[in-house]
């Protein structure tokens, strides 16, 4: 039976173990060129250290106004490609795989002069009101994500991640809550986040599975709920999806009536409904920081990974801390196997 230390593979990427260290902005950029600095490599590559099987770096703009800070991650220059590699190689060099999540935020792009969005309407009242799309800067952003996956590809990544959740600008698309167009983009929903999917595989190697972050509910009044959601994955997965890691939650203000769950595991159902219904590989992911909750859900085959984000603020070695606990067999980095009683 599987569990959360047996090997996974999805195309060409071979993962050792099921554990995922899913994308979480750092905030970090010093100078505000979006690119890498010495916290990132720290970061990442201790997570790596520490045994995580992939490595999803955080959420990576596609234009200097796309980002929710001015203190993210960017690969919309070249200069930006060469600082990421030395981290990328560095993951690879201890053992774990990395994947990196290209996004833009759209309305919730914080520090922009003037957001942009498919439709005018602001996130809140404290936001700045966005400027609507053209079509034809639409056609131009689905290119803009085209060059920061050909980026990404030169920095040697394993596997990208398009950001299609949260309230950022593929979600804003994809909802009838915030995108009240006309036109093309707002006949068909899913069109943007299509054509995002189709730019992105065409620049990645056929061995290259290609991940997707959905959020599969909205919570607020007139948001899509599980069902639309699996719909417009669907259009996503015939698109080229190769995977899709499930979240929830984003859009608006979150409603009491609406308010997700705080108990442990609360979007692991969504996970598996998505699994179910779409035929493809899932990551689960959401208060799923304790060892044999998260080996539970690899082999009650809910989903084939797993992420852990809190667990892994927390603890760059959550992953060695997790096989001692499930008594599970696995090689430790160095000489750190002594603080495990391995000799």
């Amino acid at each position: 039976m599987d569990h959360l230390f047996t090997p996974f593979t999805i195309k060409g990427l071979e993962l050792k173990n099921r554990v995922v260290m899913p994308p979480m902005c750092q905030y970090a950029v010093k100078s505000k060129d979006g690119i890498v600095n010495d916290w990132h490599y720290i970061h990442y590559v201790s997570r790596a250290i520490g045994g995580a099987s992939l490595i999803i770096i955080e959420m990576t703009d596609i234009e200097p106004d796309g980002r929710i800070t001015n203190f993210d991650l960017g690969l919309w220059s070249d200069e930006q490609i060469a600082p990421l590699k030395r981290i990328v190689d560095a993951i690879h060099a201890n053992g774990a795989k990395v994947g990196i999540q290209i996004a833009h935020a759209g309305r919730k792009a914080e520090d922009a002069e003037t957001p942009v969005a498919p439709s005018a309407i602001p996130y809140d009242d404290k936001s700045k009101t966005p400027r609507e799309l053209t079509t034809e800067e639409t056609k131009q952003m689905v290119e803009k994500f085209r060059l920061a996956a050909e980026r990404a590809v030169k920095a040697d990544v394993d596997t990208i991640e398009i950001h299609g959740a949260h309230g950022y600008l593929i979600h804003q698309f994809q909802s009838a809550y915030t995108n009240k167009r006309t036109d093309e983009y707002g006949q068909d929903k899913t069109r943007f986040g299509r054509q995002v999917i189709e730019a992105v595989k065409s620049v990645i190697p056929d061995s290259m599975p290609l991940i997707m972050r959905i959020s599969a509910r909205e919570y607020v009044d007139s948001g899509y709920g599980l069902e639309e959601s699996i719909a417009f994955s669907e259009a996503y997965r015939d698109a080229g999806v190769d995977m899709f890691h499930i979240s929830s939650g984003g859009e608006g203000p979150i409603l009491a009536h609406g308010r997700p769950g705080t108990h442990v595991a609360y979007q692991v159902p969504m996970a598996r409904e998505f699994k179910q219904a779409l035929h493809v590989p899932v990551i689960a992911v959401g208060r799923l920081d304790e060892p044999s909750l998260a080996n539970a859900v690899v082999g009650n085959d809910e989903a084939e990974l797993v992420a852990v984000g809190r667990g892994m603020l927390r603890n760059p070695y959550w992953t060695l801390e997790a096989a001692a606990k499930l008594g599970k067999e696995i090689q430790y980095p160095g000489v750190y196997g002594l603080g495990f009683g391995i000799k």
